[in-house]
C-alpha cells in the first residue's frame, strides 16, 4: 500500500464531503469512512451456530472476553475493541448508547443486557485492554443459518446491508466445521462484486473445532491441516476465500489461559493407568461417570485436549507453562495468526481504501453522480493504484480465470504478496537480505517476466498478467533502490 493511493482516497472522500455538504446523512456517512482509515483494522468472525466463534476469538484475544453460552448476548453483533480500561456499551437501534457493569467470573466476562431484548439492540462494544486488539478490532456475529432467522439476519445485515451502505467490516474469518453449501453461500455475498474488483481479498475460511475431525485423536490436526489444504483448491471456494487454515479453537484457547490447577489434574489423570485412562476418555459420559470434578476439565479441554495433555505430560511435560505453549502450538492458532499478519495486516492501508472506495461506489450506485465528477475520480483511483491491479491478479490465479504454467503461478503469487508484502519475502529471499541482494534479485527477475511478457505461445490474458507482474518488479526495484531513511518514511 503506497501513501498516494492513501492520500488520493482521503482526498476524493474530503471532496464528497464538500459535495453533499447540504445532505447531512451522506457527510456523516462519508466522515465515518474517513476516520475509518486511522482505525485498527475490522475484522468480522461469521459462521454457523456452534462453529466456535466466541472461543475463537477468545483464543486470539488470549482471555475469556467473549461469552461462550448461548445466553441473549450472543445473539447481538459484538465489537472488542482495545481501550484503557475495561468497559461495555450497549447500543440500541433507538435511543442514546448506555453503559453495563463489567462482570468476571471464574475469569470470564459475563455480559448482561440489563433486560434490553436482543432484537432492540443494534451492537455492544466491548473496550478490553489488550495487545492482541491494538491493530485489529474484532466482531463477533451471531450464527447464521440458526434456528432464529432473526438471529441469522442480524450477521446478514450486518456483513452485507440491504440498504446499500456499506459493510463495516474490512476483512471477515468465515467458521465453517465443514464444506457445505451454506458456507459457499455466505461467502459469495459477502465478496462484492463492484468497487475494487477483487476476489477473496478480504475472506479467510478457518475449519473451526478441526480437533473433533477424525473422532478426536490425538492425530486430528494432521488430518484437519490436510482437509484445509485439499479445500484451497475446492472449485467451490476458489475466488471466495484467501486462504484455508485449520484451527482448534478451545484448544488454543484453553492453552493461552491454563491455570495450575487444571495442569495439577492433568498431571493426575497421566498417573492413572493408561488403558482406563483411554478407555474412560472413548466418551464424556464414560469419562465424567461417578467423577463430577472432571466436568470442568471436560468443559475447558474436551476430550480432545485432555487426550493430548495427558500424552504431553507422560512425554515429559512438567510445567503449566510448558504445557501451554505446547498446546497453542499444537492448535493451529499461530498458523492463524501468521495469515491474519499476512493476508489482513500487512494490507491493513489498502484494505481500508478498499472499505471507503467502495462506500463510495455504493453510494454514488444509490444516489447518482449528477455529473460532480466523483464516480470518475473513484475510477481514476481504481485504475491507477497497482494495488487493486495485484488483487486482482491474485484472485484471478487462486480462482483459476487467468491461468500460467505451474512453476511461474507460483511465482506470480508470492510476488503479488501472497506470502507477505515485503520485497524480501515477494523476491524469495530471506528476511535479512541486504541492498544488494535486494536490487540483483529484483533485476533479474523484471527481466525474467519481461521476457514472459513477450512471449508468444502465452495466451492474452497471461500475457497481460505478466505485464502487472512486471509493474510489480519495478515497484520493489523502485524501493528497494531508495536511501534505508526514505524506505524508513515511505512505510
Amino acid at each position: 500500500m503506497t501513501e498516494n493511493l492513501s492520500d488520493a482516497v482521503r482526498k476524493v472522500l474530503r471532496l464528497a464531503v464538500y459535495t453533499y455538504r447540504d445532505q447531512p446523512r451522506t457527510v456523516e456517512l462519508l466522515r465515518r469512512q474517513l476516520e475509518r482509515l486511522d482505525e485498527p483494522l475490522r475484522v468480522a468472525i461469521a459462521g454457523k451456530v456452534k462453529a466456535g466463534k466466541s472461543t475463537l476469538l477468545n483464543a486470539l484475544v488470549g482471555e475469556a472476553v467473549a461469552p461462550t453460552d448461548a445466553g441473549e448476548c450472543t445473539r447481538v453483533v459484538t465489537w472488542y475493541r482495545d481501550g484503557a480500561s475495561p468497559r461495555i456499551t450497549l447500543y440500541p437501534k433507538d435511543g442514546a448508547p448506555s453503559p453495563l457493569p463489567v462482570v468476571r467470573r471464574d475469569g470470564a466476562l459475563t455480559i448482561d443486557l440489563g433486560g434490553t431484548a436482543a432484537e432492540r439492540v443494534d451492537r455492544l462494544v466491548v473496550d478490553w485492554p489488550a495487545q492482541s486488539l491494538r491493530g485489529t478490532t474484532l466482531i463477533d456475529t451471531p450464527g447464521i443459518a440458526s434456528l432464529s432467522t432473526d438471529v441469522a439476519r442480524r450477521t446478514l445485515r450486518f456483513l452485507d446491508p440491504e440498504d446499500e451502505t456499506p459493510t463495516e467490516a474490512d476483512a471477515v474469518l468465515y467458521l465453517m466445521r465443514h464444506l457445505h453449501v451454506t458456507d459457499t453461500e455466505f461467502l459469495e455475498s459477502f465478496r462484492d462484486q463492484g468497487v475494487a474488483r477483487a476476489t477473496a481479498v478480504n475472506a479467510v475460511a478457518v475449519i473451526s473445532r478441526a480437533d473433533e475431525i477424525g473422532g478426536g485423536r490425538v492425530d486430528a490436526m494432521l488430518s484437519a491441516r490436510a482437509i484445509a489444504t485439499r479445500y484451497r483448491s475446492e472449485p467451490a471456494l476458489a475466488g471466495l476465500c484467501q486462504n484455508v487454515v485449520a484451527v482448534a479453537g478451545l484448544l488454543a484457547h484453553t492453552g493461552r489461559t491454563l491455570r495450575q490447577a487444571e495442569f495439577t489434574a492433568l498431571a493426575a489423570l497421566a498417573d492413572a493407568p493408561r488403558d482406563e485412562l483411554d478407555a474412560a476418555l472413548l466418551s464424556a459420559d464414560r469419562f465424567l461417570a461417578g467423577d463430577e470434578t472432571r466436568r470442568a476439565l471436560v468443559h475447558r479441554f474436551g476430550l480432545f485436549g485432555i487426550r493430548l495433555a495427558t500424552m504431553l505430560i507422560r512425554q515429559g511435560v512438567r510445567s503449566p507453562a510448558t504445557l501451554s505453549t505446547e498446546l497453542v502450538g499444537r492448535s493451529g492458532l499461530a498458523d492463524l495468526q501468521r495469515v491474519l499478519h499476512v493476508q489482513f495486516a500487512e494490507r491493513r492501508d489498502l484494505l481500508k481504501a478498499r472499505s471507503a472506495l467502495l462506500a463510495m461506489d455504493r453510494l454514488l450506485r444509490a444516489g447518482g453522480d449528477d455529473g460532480r465528477g466523483l464516480a470518475a475520480a473513484v475510477e481514476r483511483i481504481l485504475a491507477g493504484a497497482h494495488e487493486f491491479a495485484e488483487l486482482r491478479l491474485l484472485g484471478a490465479l487462486r480462482s483459476g480465470a487467468v491461468r500460467l504454467p505451474q512453476p511461474l503461478s507460483t511465482e506470480a503469487e508470492r510476488l503479488l504478496g501472497d506470502s507477505g508484502a515485503a520485497p524480501a519475502v515477494r523476491l524469495g529471499l530471506p528476511a535479512e537480505a541486504g541492498p544488494d541482494d535486494l536490487r540483483r534479485t529484483a533485476l533479474s527477475t523484471l527481466d525474467r517476466w519481461r521476457r514472459h511478457a513477450e512471449n508468444p505461445m502465452l495466451s492474452r490474458r497471461a500475457a497481460d498478467a505478466c505485464r502487472v507482474l512486471v509493474r510489480t518488479c519495478e515497484g520493489i526495484l523502485s524501493r528497494s533502490a531508495r536511501p534505508p531513511s526514505a524506505r524508513r518514511l515511505a512505510r
